[in-house]
């Protein structure tokens, strides 16, 4: 590892502790070093609040050595004016000679004019130190801006025989049936504070009432998203107690949107997901967990629109029930937490 890959390594570990509070916001890290020593780092922290650059800049005691240091970046500086002033100009104006990126930044509003402004301004500009891991540090902040969708994360837990959840009773109280472990539940919760939004299918709430909240984990609730296509979920259920932001996608607009909780009709004699896909785009959603159920979790993988797996599979067994879904394991890593096994699975196609 040379020294420029060195000090992005150490901007991408900086730019870890934004994941889940920099929305809409990439996450980014910056480090400034003289003399192969670092005088300065930071990274940014919640939209709106100062960025990476601004950060390392401040932390640096000795001014007098910006001028003479080179700031390392995960993500291409930003050249303008948001929430927050232009990155570039700061590099500009504190006179930092030379400048190594990580990446550049896709939003077309930042596209390479940051580097080009540098450039301009006669700053001695490397670009494309670790690029891959730059890039997956902002999956979702990439596939947003190139693709116009949110990173889509599928989520499920199958027994040891293959299944979602067991046959039915018909008393059976409206709850979640548990297939895995209570470390591997408490991960599930980090995960949702980690994206988003969540979304499942109507079936899912009818049986389960979940509540799609981040209880285990201290963190940001997700926005919760749920496909009702006649209407059938319950007043009653936790998800219309419009104590978190959640998006409703039926067929008839039967109620008024009220402070946390939207309404939204699409074509069901079309395809949902485009539909539905590009209904959060528009509400600047960068990154979803589909969570289920069955159906709503097949149809994200035969219409090919997921980026990752992620399958827990528990020790129990229900010999009858509802299957789980259907996915190709290539590509896939695996992971125990205690009796419990975790297949994650990257979308390369």
């Amino acid at each position: 590892m040379n020294k420029n890959e060195k000090y992005i390594k150490r901007c991408i570990e900086l730019a870890k502790n934004g994941l889940g509070t920099t929305y809409p916001n990439p996450m980014v890290g910056s480090v400034i070093v003289y003399e192969d020593r670092i005088i300065g780092e930071g990274w940014h922290k919640k939209a709106g609040e100062p960025h990476a650059e601004v950060n390392a800049v401040n932390s640096v005691k000795d001014k007098s050595l910006l001028k003479k240091a080179t700031i390392y970046v995960s993500l291409e500086p930003c050249s303008h004016f948001g929430k927050t002033p232009p990155c570039c100009d700061l590099i500009i104006a504190n006179e930092i000679p030379n400048v190594v990126v990580g990446t550049v930044d896709p939003n077309e509003k930042v596209a390479g004019k940051g580097i080009l402004k540098l450039i301009e301004a006669g700053k001695n500009v490397t670009v494309g130190v670790l690029e891959d891991e730059c890039n997956e540090l902002n999956k979702r902040f990439f596939t947003f801006h190139q693709k116009k969708r949110p990173y889509i994360i599928l989520k499920w837990a199958e027994s040891q025989d293959g299944f979602l959840s067991p046959e039915k009773v018909l008393d059976q109280a409206r709850k979640p049936i548990w297939i895995t472990n209570q470390f591997s539940r408490q991960l599930v919760h980090k995960w949702r504070t980690e994206e988003q939004a969540i979304l499942v299918g109507t079936q899912t709430v009818v049986d389960d009432n979940p509540k799609l909240n981040a209880r285990d984990w201290s963190g940001s609730n997700p926005v919760r998203v749920i496909i009702d296509q006649n209407n059938r979920i319950a007043e009653n259920s936790f998800i219309l107690d419009d104590t978190e932001k959640t998006i409703l996608f039926s067929n008839k607009k039967i109620k008024s949107d009220t402070e946390n909780t939207k309404f939204e009709v699409i074509d069901f004699e079309q395809k949902i997901i485009p539909q539905i896909l590009d209904i959060l785009y528009q509400n600047q959603i960068q990154s979803i967990i589909i969570e289920g159920g069955r159906q709503t979790l097949q149809s994200f993988i035969d219409e090919n629109f997921w980026d990752e797996a992620r399958i827990f599979i528990g020790k129990t067994s229900f010999q009858q029930g509802t299957k789980a879904p259907i996915i190709s394991k290539k590509n896939s890593t695996k992971t125990t937490i205690l009796t419990d096994e975790l297949i994650q699975i990257k979308n390369h196609d």
